[in-house]
Order: structure tokens, then C-alpha cells, then sequence
């Protein structure tokens, strides 16, 4: 939490990322609100006032730095209504969000659910989001005579978990397929479900 940038967060923030830093690292029972208030550079008091609990900050830190409100603006704002154009756009940034919260996810990846109950189902809200988001998509350009889609919903399923799986072999330092960049995957895969789903 040192770097330069820091210093033009507010304090809401400074706290929601060293959480996020401290609990991917340490796990959530390995930390302490008084550690993350420490990191962010602020006091125990200030942590409780914004956040009350240190559950309640680190499912702030989730709402806040997650994907589902970003990818939303895209569908809204983004789209060409081209297939290729449009999967590589959402494939793109959905790589990009993802690497953005590695912590997040790998926090997501190690918590149990019993010590923070509720939580799973929180984490979980964003990929059904997404899965709506690119269903209605998929149910759009099959209106529009652009692509043919029996079923959408397991088209856009089918989709998410592809980039998915990509990011998860990306997320650990030992790779399954070391030798397979995530730049040509993206491209290739895309190229693929588009050529899958024209008319």
C-alpha cells in the first residue's frame, strides 16, 4: 500500500485493498482488523466506523472490485453487434477484471464457508450475472439473424468456463499448460465460437 497511488485513495478504499492483500496472502482468520488498518495506514477505529466488521469490509471489498457493474456498462455501451468483435471485447476485459482481482479470487478459492457464511453466495453473484448478461446477448444477435443458438444460456455458459478454466491455469505460479499463452487463447477461442455460432 506504499506506492504513490495510495495516497489519492479515500480511506474506504485504502481498507477494502489492504484487506484484499492481506487476507489472499495470510487467509482470513491469519489477519487481524488492526493489521489491515495498519497497511492501509489508518487506525482500528477508522475501520470499524466505515465497516463495522471485518467480514462486512471484506464483502465490501467483493461488491466493489468484482466485475458484474463493469461488464454490465460494456454490454450497454460497447457492443458492434459483430460476433467475433463483440466476444473479444468481453473476453478481453473479462481477462483483464479477472488479473486485476487475483486476490479476490483466490481468497474466494480458499475461504470456507462456514467461517464466512454468506459469502460464497455473494462471490457467486457475479459470474450468474455475467451468465445473464451474455444470454441475453446471445438471445439478441439470434433475433437480429446474426447467429444461430439453439440454446443461449449453455452458449454463454460454455463461453464463461472456457476463459474461466484460462484464468484459473493462469492463476497458479505452476501452470497446467505452460506453454499456452493466454493472448493466442483468447484470440483462437473467440475465432472458434464465432465461426460455431454464424448463420
Amino acid at each position: 500500500m506504499n506506492d504513490s497511488s495510495s495516497s489519492k485513495l479515500g480511506s474506504s478504499d485504502k481498507l477494502l485493498l489492504a484487506a484484499l492483500h492481506l487476507i489472499a496472502e495470510k487467509g482470513y482468520n491469519g489477519v487481524t482488523t488492526l493489521e489491515i488498518a495498519t497497511a492501509a495506514g489508518l487506525s482500528e477505529k477508522t475501520l470499524f466506523r466505515h465497516f463495522g466488521t471485518k467480514q462486512k469490509l471484506l464483502e465490501a471489498a467483493f461488491d466493489r472490485y468484482h466485475y458484474a457493474e463493469e461488464m454490465k456498462k460494456l454490454f450497454a455501451e460497447k457492443l458492434v453487434w459483430d460476433l467475433e468483435t463483440d466476444l473479444l471485447l468481453v473476453s478481453t476485459t473479462y481477462h483483464e477484471i479477472m488479473n486485476r482481482n487475483r486476490k479476490m479470487i483466490q481468497i474466494s478459492l480458499k475461504e470456507d464457508e462456514g467461517q464466512l457464511p454468506g459469502f460464497r453466495a455473494r462471490t457467486q453473484k457475479h459470474p450468474q450475472q455475467l451468465l445473464e448478461i451474455l444470454t441475453n446477448y446471445f438471445i439478441e444477435m439470434s433475433a437480429k439473424g446474426k447467429i444461430v443458438t439453439t440454446n443461449p444460456e449453455m452458449h454463454a455458459f460454455t463461453f464463461i468456463m472456457m476463459h474461466f478454466g484460462a484464468f484459473m491455469n493462469d492463476l497458479d505460479a505452476q501452470k497446467s499448460y505452460p506453454g499456452i499463452t493466454l493472448a493466442p487463447f483468447v484470440q483462437e477461442s473467440v475465432k472458434l465460437f464465432a465461426r460455431a455460432l454464424r448463420p
